[in-house]
């Protein structure tokens, strides 16, 4: 009924091709962070895009028909989105079943979430971080989709109650829209702290408590529903104060030069804080941390940017706005942009693993290339059929000809069949698959994990939670008289008092992945996750002071941060009196703290007579079959190859 009847706001093509710039930026910054380091406020950018379009065809129906109807609109909403998400899930719970079997237990939790739209709740509730770059996530990009279909719930609802106090009122709605805007921009301010982002314990102040649960600040207010929802609200107030269907009478819908110059304004905002922002950046000497324009007004400058964009694109006599995004390419892409948006991340993640990994040029042109297919397969045979009915219309069809025993020739019940054991069998096997699978950690959290029982925590900050776990994992912590269990079940007793470290290799998850070998071998070994340079110095520091450094310390660290050349100062003033301190370089592709640290340690050997630096770079270049597919952790072959190279490099072979 309602839903069939013209709509007042029409069909603007230059709102598709707003759409298209902010997808864009999305793949972009998919692909390879240090291209466009900002672009994933393209997302940003479609919440505006969805508030301003939602409340204007609800505003509009209000108008026309004098109320709205909700069952219609949810209707419209499910028939747009929910085939190509359903075929998306579908696609990648197959995949996974045949090629990452590993991953189903993780994958089960993530389809779950996807399927209710609650994913970005779901992320924040266990903790796997947007931001992480190591692990295997097809489905990390559905948590703004949870956002946009909580908000098509509720908003309709919303409207319907406001849209009942009369049009009168539209202009007092619109300020509490920005209001809101605004209230949202300064509770993130508030909400959100400085500084490095590490775990619950090294950080406290990074966390905050969320259903009883610890979640991290900066996963809540990225990902979460209220403090994400400042654009739409942005894009709602627009829609109550520039009404397309009125533009074309009003003075103002004459100065299409004005809008074209407000379009300039806003897109070159875009472009800068898309060049200039970033998710979260890198201190040096302690690791990653939010970035701080970002979550304290910058999500808000790019909300009032895109309502800048979007006022231009929709308005009647703006004509350099309609040509550069009216225009054939830019709606081609836009009517894709949310099937583009769906399957481009499981296409570069199904190629690359893991999610920091950048892409090069050449990949990225294939995997987008690849990426447009999968959207116009599905944009021609899953959306469109749905949406305007044709699929229903062939549902019917078939049913008939089943009740009016009709004959079918056979080949074309051959063809059927075998549709049918495709569309049937291969998902059956993939969703048993799914369901029954066991959670795993990947291959990397997996080495790690069976590498902490090798490591000796030399500072014992957690001596005390040792003593009372029985926890196998727990890192060893040394303890004044007890006997300290190493890696390969070897048992020695170690004390403050006079007992030297022979060998005593720190480092981070790099060597934490080959700390087994490397205690087989006669070393004992410190290292953690996520360590910056600067730990080195704690530890060789309390070592020196208890009288326990031997004659060789190893470190390999920098993987996680840059360094400063005085911090290697400060560790080789505590370490002048060692007669070996073997450095490793680090290889970190695509980050460029790589070149940053391993320039600073290739120097030591210069400045330092003790100093020897072994070039873990080089030497990873030339055995990439040593390494994950992220091409900076150990496999098992790589732990045993390096831990080796090591001890030969310390004459301990």
């Amino acid at each position: 009924m309602s839903d069939k009847r013209p709509s007042l706001l029409g069909y603007l093509p230059a709102l598709d091709g707003v759409r298209a710039l902010a997808v864009i930026a999305v793949i972009v910054y998919h692909a390879n962070k240090k291209w466009l380091g900002g672009g994933f406020l393209g997302v940003e950018v479609f919440f505006v895009i969805s508030g301003f379009l939602i409340t204007s065809l609800l505003i509009a129906e209000s108008e026309r028909d004098g109320g709205i109807s909700l069952k219609q609109f949810w209707l419209r909403r499910a028939r747009r989105l929910l085939p190509a998400l359903w075929m998306l899930l579908l696609l990648v719970a197959v995949y996974c079943s045949i090629f990452e079997r590993d991953t189903l237990g993780n994958l089960r939790g993530d389809i779950v979430a996807a399927l209710v739209y609650g994913f970005n709740w779901f992320q924040i509730w266990v903790g796997t971080s947007y931001f992480t770059a190591f692990d295997f996530v097809p489905l990390r990009h559905l948590w703004s989709l949870a956002v946009e279909e909580q908000f098509y719930v509720i908003w309709p609802v919303l409207m319907l109650v406001l849209m009942k106090l009369g049009r009168r009122r539209l202009p007092v709605i619109g300020v509490l829209f920005v209001a809101t805007s605004l209230a949202i921009a300064i509770f993130t301010a508030v909400t959100y702290r400085s500084g490095a982002i590490g775990t619950v314990t090294d950080t406290p102040e990074q966390f905050m408590a969320f259903l009883g649960q610890p979640v991290a600040r900066v996963d809540f207010l990225f990902l979460g529903t209220f403090t994400r929802a400042g654009g739409l609200f942005l894009g709602a107030a627009l829609a109550v104060f520039w009404r397309p269907w009125l533009l074309q009478t009003s003075p103002i819908g004459t100065r299409g030069q004005l809008l074209d110059g407000v379009f300039l304004l806003g897109f070159g905002a875009l472009a800068v804080c898309a060049a200039v922002f970033r998710d979260v950046v890198e201190i040096t000497n302690v690791g990653p941390a939010g970035y701080d324009v970002l979550f304290r007004g910058g999500f808000l400058l790019v909300g009032v940017a895109s309502v800048a964009v979007i006022a231009a694109a929709v308005h009647p006599t703006a004509t350099m706005t309609h040509a550069l995004l009216g225009n054939r390419v830019m709606t081609y892409v836009g009517q894709r942009s949310y099937g583009l948006y769906l399957y481009h991340w499981p296409v570069f993640q199904m190629y690359r693993r893991f999610a920091g990994k950048g892409l090069t040029p050449y990949e990225f042109v294939l995997l987008v290339l690849l990426s447009l297919a999968l959207t116009e397969l599905s944009y021609r045979y899953v959306e469109l059929p749905v949406r305007d009915g044709r699929f229903g219309e062939w549902w019917r069809n078939r049913r008939e000809e089943r009740r009016s025993g009709v004959l079918v020739d056979q080949a074309t019940r051959r063809r059927r069949a075998g549709m049918v054991a495709i569309g049937v069998v291969l998902p059956a096997f993939a969703l048993v698959s799914v369901a029954t699978a066991d959670v795993k950690l990947n291959d990397i959290s997996q080495s790690l994990a069976d590498s902490e029982s090798a490591v000796v925590n030399v500072l014992g900050d957690s001596a005390a939670d040792s003593a009372g776990s029985n926890d196998e994992s727990s890192p060893t912590t040394i303890d004044e008289s007890q006997p300290v269990v190493i890696g390969g079940g070897v048992t020695q007793t170690t004390t403050l008092d006079g007992q030297l470290i022979d060998v005593l290799a720190i480092g981070d998850s790099v060597m934490l992945g080959a700390a087994r070998e490397l205690t087989a071998r006669g070393a004992t070994v410190d290292a953690l996750k996520s360590r910056s340079v600067r730990q080195a110095l704690e530890i060789v520091n309390y070592l020196k002071s208890v009288r326990r450094l031997g004659s060789i310390v190893v470190i390999h660290l920098g993987t996680n941060s840059t360094t400063t050349a005085e911090v290697f100062d400060e560790i080789m003033t505590t370490l002048a009196d060692t007669p070996l301190v073997l450095f490793l370089t680090v290889h970190v592709p695509s980050e460029p703290r790589q070149s940053i640290n391993n320039r600073l340690i290739n120097a030591l050997p210069e400045r330092y007579s003790n100093v020897k630096v072994l070039d873990w770079h080089d030497i990873a270049s030339q055995y990439p079959e040593y390494l994950y597919s992220d091409q900076t952790h150990l496999r098992p072959a790589g732990s045993r190859f390096y831990a080796d190279l090591i001890m030969q490099a310390v004459g301990r072979l």
